[in-house]
């Protein structure tokens, strides 16, 4: 029978994970209020140098962004990345039209769910996964104002019944 042994370098199971760590760089905190969520898609994002390198910064704005499709294939217009400060000429246009890498079979069935009326494509987040940009967008409907301040009078709702239950579990009895 071999014995397991455990070198300096190896991590216990427990510590590892498989999931690759995000580093946001902005979220559209607006787009959960404004809309309910249906889907959501992990895309690619086709960059420039000098975009790049703004994002390294954190530097984006994720407030207008909506995604589009034309001629299967899925674009992204509205957001904000500002011009890299150390850029030269080749430095980039800080709302151009981005195009968004999906597998065809996603592209089919986004074009299948944005021809159902109400349905749009918003930018959830951006961040880096591995050293690429990704962008998650959502398949969204939007909201009424009577649903948003149904969703308000839930949230607190919720929030109090949280605190009274700290309260008790805490043995403050009122």
């Amino acid at each position: 029978m071999a014995a397991a042994t455990k070198t300096a370098g190896s991590k216990s199971p427990a510590l590892s994970s498989n999931r690759p760590v995000r580093k946001i760089i902005a979220q559209n905190k607006k787009a959960r209020h404004e809309y309910s969520i249906e889907d959501v898609f992990e895309c690619g994002v086709v960059l420039m140098g000098t975009e790049v390198k703004s994002l390294r910064l954190g530097r984006a704005s994720l407030v207008d962004g909506f995604a589009t499709i034309d001629n299967g294939e899925v674009y992204l217009h509205g957001v904000h990345i500002p011009e890299y400060a150390f850029g030269s000429w080749t430095n980039h246009t800080p709302r151009r039209v981005r195009k968004l890498l999906l597998h065809k079979g996603e592209i089919l069935r986004l074009i299948g769910k944005t021809k159902e009326s109400g349905l749009t494509l918003v930018p959830l987040s951006l961040y880096f996964v591995e050293g690429k940009v990704k962008v998650e967008i959502a398949l969204a409907r939007g909201k009424k104002s009577w649903d948003k301040r149904q969703d308000l009078a839930k949230r607190d709702a919720d929030r109090e019944v949280s605190r009274a239950l700290g309260r008790r579990a805490k043995g403050f009895t009122e």
